[in-house]
């Protein structure tokens, strides 16, 4: 196992992470301005992506110049600055105060929340006409808010609290839910605005404990799996770059979008050949299907409200990774602008997967397999209740995948005795989970063979019958290319096939053809929630599966920077109602996928792993299989 270090010293490349002495340089910068004063908190402290231009130019030895871009938060009203300064020369390059936006949740919001309800009378009424007078055994949680045109939402940051009761503090808090209270809480001044209470539900008996000590005796049948490497991984890591085969890649955690792919690259004969330049999950959207004043206001965009960088795990030799295993740490700032440093919270290791490629010629007796291997990149995000493992696959033939873990534990409702409700299914004695969706936005900064790239929508479909079509049994894959924005706003059509090209129309194989990656989605939902609803008009990215935009380096989310409290419309819809031309320029597309989640049973205590993702598979950007030189794995296979 080899752990790496934080960075703490001053950046060799544009794309590394930012360090403790920048974040600290940055926050003195604007510090010393003195336009702020004690009250300030800083809701997050990222690198500005640096321009392609700057990125290419860059050769090892020159400085690095960077920006830093700080989200401020001055005080208890709903104002937001956002500075830029330069680093290392500690310069102040721009401050913009903003009324019309609110940043994701600050640790300081909720905690002040927690606080000022716990202490709250009404709410202190409510729990006792429950019979609950140990406030110190209730776990209250914090979630955002959303947008409904109400009142008490302007000019403020606010959360919206539920509360649950854990008899031991090692219940699971999820368990027992108080059903029926609903408090709203200005977090900024830590004022209560309003305790609503729609009556008394029981509490569900059962505590609903996983630990292994609750689940006695454990099975004892499962024998030891141990992986080794005995001459060590096939990567090398120099920093956040990472080289595995013919692959190359850094990669950096920023504090919304989590894990960050960049400058994604093969090494074909003499030459890295790019694939991606970009690629993150830039927003998720998690909407309750439940529709009444209880839970119906439920969504949670956790990466825009509360940060998948943020909420990162630090990861676990033998538990969240396995084998010989290499980390990346992240360096972070405080609300107060102090760097911390997650330990372990990137995950590089190499895993067996199977097959990659077999033929067994029966004439002469010969059979030719290879074993198919993968990088794997990987983090964990623990958001509330849930967690979100984020898995970046590489692969011998050229392919890339993405894969998302989803576990943790469901966000409950207590149902009276007898009671059942179509929108929360039963999953234990009095308790019930609203159905949702976990629906995430992937920004792909696509660069096939270069910066010029257009989208192809490729489906196949059956030729009528004919003299062309004598057997009635013909298809063909029908391409069209999608030339504007409104044209790109597309969706899966699993019957055929459907997927999306990124041609390079510049670059030709050996057969005349343009070399592409294709993007092959899963069988994936789009939003459920009307487009009019307020989390339809905040999740706007999510009513389509693919958009397609000129490349901007100021579109960065997909619901736009700002989603909590947001009114809506921001983000993808707003940008691609200019129907841009998609021809002749550079293109970044956007993938939106997911689950509906049908609560069961079986998801209770803490649910297994559920899977959603894409692939990434070239077409024509090599000249045949690229994983032909791949060694055989023993000659007991021929």
């Amino acid at each position: 196992m080899t752990e790496l270090a934080g960075a703490v010293g001053t950046a060799v490349h544009p794309l590394e992470p930012l360090t403790a002495e920048e974040i600290r340089a940055s926050v003195a910068t604007v510090v010393e301005d003195g336009r702020l004063d004690k009250r300030a908190r800083f809701a997050t402290i990222t690198l500005e992506p640096p321009s392609k231009e700057v990125v290419a130019a860059h050769r090892p030895g020159d400085p690095v110049q960077r920006l830093v871009r700080l989200i401020i938060v001055p005080g208890t009203d709903s104002t937001v600055i956002e500075a830029v300064v330069a680093v290392p020369a500690q310069e102040l390059v721009s401050w913009v105060e903003r009324h019309d936006v609110r940043p994701a949740l600050l640790f300081d919001d909720s905690l002040r929340s927690i606080v000022a309800l716990g202490e709250d009378p009404d709410w202190q009424a409510a729990m006792r006409r429950r019979g609950i007078t140990d406030f110190e055994k209730v776990q209250i949680d914090p979630w955002p808010t959303g947008n409904f045109g109400r009142a008490i939402e302007e000019n403020r940051r606010i959360t919206r609290c539920l509360s649950y009761y854990r008899e031991d503090p090692t219940d699971n808090g999820y368990a027992r839910p108080i059903e029926g209270v609903i408090a709203t809480v200005d977090g900024g001044s830590g004022e209560v605005l309003e305790v609503l209470d729609y009556g008394i539900v029981p509490l569900p008996v059962e505590t609903g404990g996983y630990f292994a000590e609750d689940h006695q005796p454990l099975r004892d049948d499962l024998r030891p799996l141990e992986i080794v490497q005995p001459e060590g991984p096939s990567y090398t890591i120099e920093s956040n770059l990472i080289r595995w085969q013919r692959w190359s890649l850094r990669v950096s955690m920023d504090p919304n979008d989590g894990l960050v792919l960049h400058t994604v690259g093969y090494l074909d004969g003499d030459r890295v050949r790019p694939v991606l330049n970009r690629a993150s999950i830039t927003e998720m959207v998690v909407p309750y299907g439940d529709p009444g004043p209880l839970h119906g206001w439920k969504n949670a965009f956790d990466a825009g409200e509360w940060g998948l960088g943020r909420m990162v795990n630090s990861l676990a030799l033998g538990c969240d990774c396995l084998g010989e295993v290499s980390y990346l740490d992240a360096t972070f700032a405080t609300e107060r602008g102090e760097p911390y440093v997650v330990e372990n919270a990137v995950c590089i290791h190499e895993e067996d997967y199977g097959i990659l490629w077999k033929h067994q010629d029966q004439r002469i007796g010969r059979t030719e397999v290879r074993r198919s291997r993968r990088l794997v990149v990987s983090s964990i995000s623990t958001v509330g209740n849930y967690e979100y493992g984020f898995y970046w696959y590489f692969y011998l033939d050229g392919s890339i995948q993405l894969e998302v873990k989803l576990t943790g534990i469901l966000s409950t409702q207590a149902m009276a005795p007898g009671e059942r409700s179509p929108f929360a299914p039963a999953i234990a004695p009095g308790l019930a989970a609203p159905v949702h969706q976990h629906l995430f936005c992937a920004r792909l900064d696509v660069e096939v063979d270069g910066p010029l790239n257009e989208v192809f929508e490729v489906s196949t479909e059956p030729l009528p019958p004919g003299d062309d079509n004598p057997w009635s049994n013909g298809f063909v894959p029908v391409a069209r290319r999608l030339d504007s924005e409104l044209e790109a706003r597309r969706d899966i059509d699993p019957t055929s096939g459907r997927f999306w090209k990124f041609v390079n129309p510049g670059v030709r194989n050996r057969l005349g053809e343009p070399v592409a990656y294709k993007l092959l989605p899963s069988s994936t939902p789009t939003l459920l929630a009307h487009p009019e609803s307020s989390v339809g008009r905040r999740a706007g990215f999510a009513r389509h599966n693919l958009w397609v935009t000129p490349f901007s380096a100021s579109e960065r989310r997909g619901a736009g920077d700002y989603p909590n409290q947001h009114a809506g419309g921001d983000g993808l819809p707003r940008w691609t109602s200019q129907d841009r031309p998609l021809t002749d320029t550079d293109i970044v597309a956007w993938h939106t996928f997911g689950v509906t989640h049908i609560p069961r049973p079986e998801d209770w205590p803490v649910m297994p792993v559920e899977y959603c993702g894409f692939h990434l598979i070239p077409v024509g950007f090599f000249e045949a299989n690229p994983a032909l030189d791949v060694p055989p794995p023993a000659d007991a296979c021929h």
